[in-house]
């Protein structure tokens, strides 16, 4: 066995008295190899669980069997995201790596350019990138985008309609009686949050109300600056009778600066979120908010980037899914 403790293919041909090259064969299922000795280098192989190097069989047949997922970070929407990727990658025969930035990608721009350097050609054979900053990224192997940045991109995308769930959320806001309704913006540069943004404007606009602009604080989806967001517009005076926050994780903070200045959700404030991520329904209260599949948006990626990958995409390359209200505790009438 090697000094660093993995088997090698040295060790399975010195253990089963054969040459490497016919280990390879065994290796590889190739002719040239007699029953017998086919058998006992695979008893051998499977007594030591040997295991051929990803970037060793790719380099044999440009090809590894893996699909790979980069995310900036693991939180809760990736995380939701990657339970639809494991749902579509079952039975395609492809295994999974998830390569995550740690969230060390925080306002570098084309973060996934470099990270996916790392991981795509000799370990993958095509990748879900999450959220990428960048819109318009050079590849040669097969790339899928989900929910990606602002601007032309040449990437097949799967996102949902942010657009059409914000108008939902402003109008449902507007149904219950509020007139003054503070949005907690997304990150800067995400189409997502763009659309998020407009649709709020949009709805209202439509219904007579004229934007103020100082009803409109941006928390970046981060829960540091969205809470400090959060506190800026609970400030107010007059104060907003009801805040939308472009994703779920924003909508919690929004409840705990209530909750900090003695205010009663929704008595005092109602709030709604986007995403429909688990947390939003245990928080407390419970969170109204937009459903955006995020699991069914993983399970889409993954399965577009498999019919790249073997040739026989013949759908549309761009994926929108459906948005959805889900009323809990969090909203009341006015």
């Amino acid at each position: 066995m090697s000094p660093q403790g993995r088997v090698t293919i040295n060790d399975v041909a010195r253990r089963a008295g054969v040459s490497i090259a016919t280990v390879s064969k065994v290796i590889n299922n190739r002719y040239g190899v007699a029953a017998g000795t086919f058998a006992r280098v695979q008893a051998v192989i499977d007594e030591l669980g040997y295991e051929s190097s990803l970037v060793a069989q790719s380099l044999r047949s440009h090809k590894t069997n893996v699909i790979g997922v980069l995310v900036a970070d693991l939180e809760p929407f990736s995380t939701e995201l990657l339970k639809g990727v494991a749902r579509g990658i079952d039975g395609t025969g492809y295994e999974l790596v998830i390569y995550s930035a740690g969230g060390l990608v925080r306002d570098r721009d084309g973060w996934e350019r470099r990270y996916l350097s790392r991981i795509s050609g000799t370990l993958t054979d095509g990748v879900v990138l999450v959220a990428p900053h960048s819109a318009d990224i050079p590849h040669a192997a097969p790339l899928v985008a989900v929910d990606p940045r602002t601007g032309p991109s040449n990437l097949p995308t799967v996102l949902s309609d942010s657009l059409k769930g914000a108008t939902m959320a402003t109008e449902y806001l507007i149904g219950l009686g509020h007139r003054r309704i503070g949005f907690l913006a997304g990150r800067t540069g995400l189409e997502s949050a763009r659309l998020r943004e407009q649709g709020y404007r949009e709805a209202l606009a439509n219904a007579g109300i004229r934007f103020n602009a100082k009803l409109v604080q941006s928390g970046e989806f981060d829960t540091g600056l969205a809470a400090q967001a959060a506190a800026r517009l609970l400030d107010l005076r007059p104060r907003p009778t009801a805040i939308f926050a472009a994703n779920d994780r924003s909508a919690v903070e929004v409840i705990q600066a209530a909750h900090a200045r003695g205010l009663l959700v929704p008595d005092d404030l109602s709030v709604i979120g986007f995403d429909n991520i688990p947390e939003s329904a245990l928080c407390s209260p419970p969170l109204t908010t937009i459903d955006q599949s995020i699991q069914r948006m993983g399970f889409e990626a993954v399965r577009l980037l498999v019919s790249l990958i073997r040739g026989d995409a013949t759908g549309p390359q761009q994926i929108m899914l459906p948005t959805e209200l889900v009323v809990r505790q969090s909203t009341r009438a006015l």
